[in-house]
């Protein structure tokens, strides 16, 4: 079973921003302002800066000399842009984790059933943390450290987040698409590795 995840402060304010982006407190051109947020969430501003230097990384928010940091204009393409390549991850993941996870789905299991509750109550939040960490367990079973820092530095949970929330107006079944790749990996599937990268392929934003 993997460890309760602590998240840093700079974690913490990185998705107090996102959230913030993703309900529309800040909208796309609007300045977010470093030393507010520290004072509303009564943190210096260092940790701030962080979280911003970060969103910024992924291309959420862009900075410009004498004009300080703004919500950019995205789109359903900026998002996709990172999917193929998370695709092309953890298809090699789930080859070289294969084995391990014939062996034990217990931890897929336990994301699979928290999928299944966030879905009946239509929670959105619990929807991209457990989906993440999903796939998480899967790239951590592959046992390449450089492998898991690549797909870490992906911001698989701000894509993933934007994705659910911003381009999903459908309802969709989390847990039963995750639970057909837990049934492959028991049934020793050779395709599991083509299998996962359609799978995430299909979860990137439509236009």
């Amino acid at each position: 079973m993997t460890p309760p995840v602590v998240h840093s402060l700079r974690e913490q304010i990185r998705e107090h921003i996102l959230e913030g982006i993703v309900s529309g407190r800040w909208q796309p051109g609007e300045r977010i302002v470093e030393r507010r947020i520290a004072v509303e969430l009564e943190v210096s501003q260092t940790p701030v800066r962080e979280a911003l230097r970060e969103l910024e990384s992924l291309q959420l928010i862009e900075s410009a000399p004498n004009k300080g940091v703004r919500v950019r204009n995205l789109t359903a393409d900026d998002l996709k842009e990172s999917y193929p390549v998370r695709a092309g991850l953890e298809q090699v993941a789930a080859e070289l984790a294969a084995g391990r996870l014939a062996e034990d789905t217990a931890a897929l299991e336990q994301e699979v059933t928290a999928l299944r509750a966030a879905d009946l109550a239509g929670d959105g939040e619990e929807q991209v943390r457990h989906t993440v960490a999903f796939h998480r367990e899967i790239v951590q079973a592959a046992g390449n450290a450089v492998l898991l820092h690549t797909w870490e530095s992906l911001g698989i949970e701000v894509w993933t987040t934007l994705s659910i929330r911003w381009f999903s107006p459908e309802p969709r079944s989390h847990a039963q698409d995750h639970q057909e790749i837990v049934d492959a990996f028991r049934r020793r599937d050779p395709k599991i590795g083509a299998l996962l990268k359609s799978h995430v392929l299909s979860c990137a934003p439509r236009v």
